[in-house]
């Protein structure tokens, strides 16, 4: 036996991967660890992504998809997604509110890595007069609904907003400011420019884009040449003064008006005071003139009942006498007369004035007894 043959190497044991465990089974293990790390490598907001598998929608907006560059109408929720990596790139679009705002040094953009060249450096605006004047920021609040993001992202592209607000925004500023002076824009309509762009911006939006909504649009006022403010803050410092001073004729005129209400506030009060006693002292006349009244009426009463009882009296009286004067008793009256007379009279013709005087009293007495015979007589007459 040849001794080099014995000392020859033996021969190398076969390889262990050249089995089930060769180049497929590492291939295999590579595609998973490939395929594990795209599913977990998130996807930016604001790029379209076109590794990761995995990727997320935020609260307020909706996912929209592009397969070699074409728009699917895939919406998609907030939440995670799962996409086809390297063929399917997805882009988040806002659906709530939101403010798009143009400055006139740069404008601030929300996808500011996609077209962040442009930028609008500057809102110069020519009025009616020919004055150069520049907006300083306009706000613009929209809001895309989520039934037509399909339509208008298919139409306008993500930068739908480009075309629909900071262009249009720029178009509607010129022609307000074209058909308006520098005093109506700067103070006299300068209120209303909020309202006119809205509706400006709108109506377009409708008719061409009608899933932007715009909400609202906030205007700054705007910056003049400098020596034409230096001139507007002059007449606002006038108009100032001259309001100041209108504001204190309002105040005095107020105290004087002031003064003359409570003047006849006053004498409204003493008037009244004045009635309300003159009220009360006819009043009290009047309680007086109803006492009076009343003791008059008595007093008559009492009167017409004196003078009914001396009346009915005398009546009864005189029919009394009546009743006494009768011959005898005149006769009796007669005697008891001469008798108490104390003066005694001389002369012959004395017996003869008495004796004159008896016969003087008889004839009375006879004619008075012949009356009154015939009253009775006459009331005899009247009781048969």
């Amino acid at each position: 036996m040849d001794p080099s043959q014995d000392s020859a190497a033996p021969p190398s044991p076969p390889a262990q991967s050249g089995g089930s465990f060769g180049i497929p089974a590492r291939l295999a293990f590579a595609s998973i660890v490939i395929i594990a790390s795209l599913a977990v490598v998130p996807s930016c907001w604001y790029t379209r992504s076109s590794l990761s598998i995995l990727h997320q929608v935020p609260e307020g907006h909706v996912g929209v998809y592009w397969k070699g560059g074409a728009l699917l109408k895939t919406i998609t929720g907030p939440g995670f997604h799962l996409k086809m990596p390297l063929v399917t790139q997805n882009e988040p679009v806002l659906v709530t509110l939101q403010t798009d705002q143009v400055f006139v040094l740069a404008q601030i953009m929300k996808k500011l890595l996609l077209f962040w060249l442009s930028q609008v450096r500057d809102i110069p605006c020519g009025t009616k007069g020919g004055v150069m004047i520049n907006f300083e920021k306009i706000e613009v609040v929209n809001k895309l609904k989520k039934e037509y993001v399909y339509e208008t992202l298919l139409s306008y592209g993500v930068n739908y907003d480009n075309t629909w607000i900071y262009d249009k925004i720029h178009h509607e500023i010129n022609q307000f400011c074209s058909s308006h002076s520098l005093q109506q824009v700067y103070i006299d309509v300068f209120d209303q420019i909020d309202e006119k762009m809205k509706d400006a911006l709108q109506c377009d939006c409708t008719k061409y884009a009608p899933g932007i909504e715009i909400l609202s649009v906030r205007v700054t006022k705007p910056i003049i040449p400098e020596r034409i403010r230096r001139n507007y803050e002059q007449m606002e410092e006038e108009r100032t003064k001259v309001l100041i001073s209108i504001e204190r004729q309002k105040v005095v005129e107020k105290e004087s008006e002031t003064q003359k209400k409570m003047a006849i506030h006053e004498a409204e009060k003493t008037a009244t005071v004045s009635n309300i006693l003159r009220e009360q002292k006819l009043k009290e006349k009047e309680n007086a003139m109803e006492l009076q009244e009343i003791e008059n009426q008595m007093f008559i009463a009492h009167q017409k009942c004196r003078a009914d009882a001396d009346f009915y009296s005398a009546m009864k009286e005189a029919e009394a006498n009546k009743m006494k004067l009768t011959p005898e008793f005149l006769e009796l009256k007669f005697i008891e007369a001469i008798a108490n007379n104390t003066k005694i009279f001389f002369g012959h013709k004395v017996p003869d004035m008495v004796l004159d005087q008896r016969l003087l009293v008889g004839n009375f007495l006879e004619n008075v007894s012949q009356q009154v015979h015939g009253e009775r007589q006459m009331k005899s007459d009247d009781n048969a």
